[in-house]
């Protein structure tokens, strides 16, 4: 029997459908070819992207070679850094100047390695340029809210081969993270609690939709989840801002997230995927209220007329089932 779930949060439906019910297995994606060819990304090709803002390195130059993770602006940014945001009506229609940042994070030089697979100091430094160009981009106070995402595969909208993630400046919030604080706020001032703290508590308890866990982070598969596969990462205690984390916690971050990627990659065979990081507004009257997380979304379905026309999502896989076979896998 089909089931509708309500997500607590957004107070979004998901129907989770076993008459559809589907193991890894039954998710067939093509692999992405490889292209090759010409690469900006790639060591000795510094002076093909715009200036560094950001670079981890031994030694050396910027902007030559020699380095380990790398940050520069996005050559075709969806918003431009420059000029002020000139907000204007014009009867019922709001806008503004395209005003924000736009920058790509290179996790390394190395164009065969994906995110995944990087070493394990590697891989710690991608989350710590997050925190480095957040706090950096926050002292500019024509944004409110700072995204940072990974787009793997084709599918999930990479563009090119050579692993990255991207960061977007905002100033408006966006409405996702609207939906969030609303419905954060509003368990907040009925309970007094931290809405994502009594869902970490709940699930630590139940123990079934838990995928990992260490010292201070959990991995699980949500209780309505829009897509099979999806796992959220959160804090076990209470935090508003990714970018206050300590030295302990984004080791212990980056521990949790790549085994929970490795394990994605080693159930579905390297899938295309989406991960994004929900952290508060750069000014925050209540941090109360909201727990930063990240969202791990794995490209196994397509939305169609249904989806996109009523706002729900089908899943044909519980989230139940898929933190079981996330759990057996060695990773």
């Amino acid at each position: 029997m089909p089931e509708l779930r309500k997500d607590p949060i957004v107070g979004r439906w998901v129907i989770i459908s076993t008459e559809r019910a589907q193991r890894p297995s039954d998710f067939k994606h093509e692999k992405d070819e490889k292209k090759g060819g010409f690469c900006p990304f790639c060591n000795g090709n510094e002076h093909i992207t715009p200036p560094e803002v950001l670079a981890y390195r031994q030694g050396g130059a910027p902007n030559k070679a020699g380095w380990s993770l790398r940050v520069v602006p996005n050559k075709f940014p969806a918003l431009m850094i420059e000029g002020a945001l000139n907000k204007k009506g014009d009867g019922v229609y709001d806008m503004m100047n395209g005003i924000g940042a736009h920058e790509v994070i290179v996790e390394s030089p190395d164009h065969s390695l994906n995110l995944a697979n990087l070493p394990e100091q590697q891989f710690e430094d991608v989350f710590w340029a997050f925190r480095d160009r957040i706090l950096d981009l926050k002292k500019d106070k024509r944004f409110r809210y700072i995204l940072v995402f990974k787009n793997h595969g084709l599918r999930a909208g990479a563009s090119l081969e050579h692993s990255h993630c991207q960061l977007i400046a905002l100033p408006i919030l966006p409405k996702t993270v609207i939906e969030e604080l609303n419905g954060s706020q509003e368990y907040y001032s009925y309970k007094e609690r931290c809405l994502y703290c009594d869902i970490i508590s709940q699930e630590i308890e139940d123990q079934k939709r838990v995928v990992l866990e260490n010292e201070e982070f959990i991995a699980l598969c949500p209780f309505a989840p829009r897509f099979p596969f999806e796992v959220w990462v959160m804090p076990k205690n209470h935090a508003a801002h990714f970018e206050d984390s300590t030295k302990h916690e984004i080791h212990n971050l980056s521990q949790i997230m790549q085994r929970t990627l490795r394990k994605l990659e080693k159930a579905l065979g390297d899938p295309p995927y989406n991960f994004m990081l929900h952290t508060s507004p750069l000014s925050m009257a209540n941090p109360e209220v909201f727990h930063w997380h990240i969202e791990i979304t794995p490209r196994l379905t397509r939305m169609a007329g249904f989806e996109r026309g009523s706002g729900f999502y089908i899943n044909p896989t519980a989230p139940e089932v898929s933190a079981q076979f996330l759990r057996e896998v060695d990773a």
